[in-house]
């Protein structure tokens, strides 16, 4: 029974976390030397307390290194508290490949019996070189821009535009950074991104290319979709004309109410599974006293009954 009740009183601390009371994103990926900035979402209840960002996968051996209540910020991290947002902003400086791993996100409660609400993510930190968005599309005749950003180390490394699986295909910048013709315009800024735009796009230009920068290189996926055909309209008259509708394209459903609501909801459902679990283990806590007393009482009984089997032998 006193195992069981340490169990129950070991299981508090956890709620505030088991509630969610700070989200954040699950993992996220920054190229090598850029920043990065991570925002931290609190319940409303919480504006008024410390924040903290911490690195590690266990919030009992997580090294801390930003907190909202440091008089100065840090060089490489700082943090930035906005409570009528309800929100708290951290901001990584020249990320490296062994600032990868397991971060967390805090709101530091105190108390003996109170544990931190708290919420991790993944960082990963890629080196060489990234695209903004790996996938693109557009009308045939139209444009697109791609945007490939590489690292410090890729400076002067000699960039390139290729359509995959045919090398000779590829378009270097050349020594000013720039490439340009009727269907291709290519610039180096120098700084860590390389534009590539593709001029009226036809058919034959949807699919997978490369942007290349040293022995770095990274994917990009092109959809070109046909010229939709425009039929002109002739109105005729003032009347026509009046009677013209226009129809606005459906409103996002994904507002913050419905996200707060999902919330609600999460914490709901995760109040009720503590709620059966503290209603198992007190049924699993009765069964066991039950038992207790039923071993008790057999064995008060057989002592009785040895008691009167030594009573009887001796009065014979």
């Amino acid at each position: 029974m006193k195992q069981v009740h340490i169990v129950l009183f070991t299981l508090l601390p956890w709620i505030p976390g088991l509630l969610c009371g700070v989200t954040t994103q699950d993992d996220q990926t920054v190229l090598e030397g850029k920043s990065l900035t991570v925002p931290c979402y609190y319940d409303p209840q919480y504006a008024s307390y410390v924040k903290y960002w911490c690195w590690g996968s266990m919030r009992e051996f997580c090294s801390s290194l930003a907190r909202t209540d440091d008089a100065l910020p840090g060089e490489k991290v700082s943090i930035v508290d906005d409570p009528v947002q309800q929100v708290f902003t951290v901001t990584m400086k020249d990320m490296k490949e062994d600032d990868a791993g397991w971060y967390m996100c805090g709101v530091e409660i105190g108390g003996f019996w109170t544990a931190d609400v708290t919420a991790f993510t993944y960082i990963k930190v890629t080196p060489g070189m990234t695209v903004v968005n790996d996938r693109l599309s557009g009308e045939e005749g139209s444009s697109v821009t791609v945007e490939c950003l590489y690292t410090e180390r890729h400076r002067e490394s000699e960039k390139k535009w290729c359509r995959s699986g045919d090398w000779n295909s590829c378009l270097p910048t050349g020594p000013g950074g720039s490439f340009e013709d009727s269907s291709v315009a290519i610039h180096d800024d120098k700084t860590g991104t390389l534009t590539i735009t593709i001029k009226r796009l036809q058919m034959s230009d949807m699919g997978w290319y490369w942007c290349s920068a040293g022995q770095q290189n990274v994917g990009v996926h092109v959809q070109v979709t046909p010229r939709t055909s425009t039929t002109p309209l002739l109105v005729t008259s003032q009347a026509a004309a009046s009677q013209l509708v226009v129809v606005a394209p459906p409103p996002d459903l994904t507002t913050k109410d419905s996200w707060t609501c999902q919330v609600f909801t999460s914490k709901t459902m995760m109040l009720c599974a503590l709620f059966m679990l503290f209603v198992g283990l007190a049924i699993l806590a009765r069964r066991l006293q039950k038992h207790e007393h039923f071993a008790k009482l057999r064995q008060t009984m057989g002592r009785k009954a040895n008691c009167k089997e030594n009573i009887g032998m001796a009065a014979t």
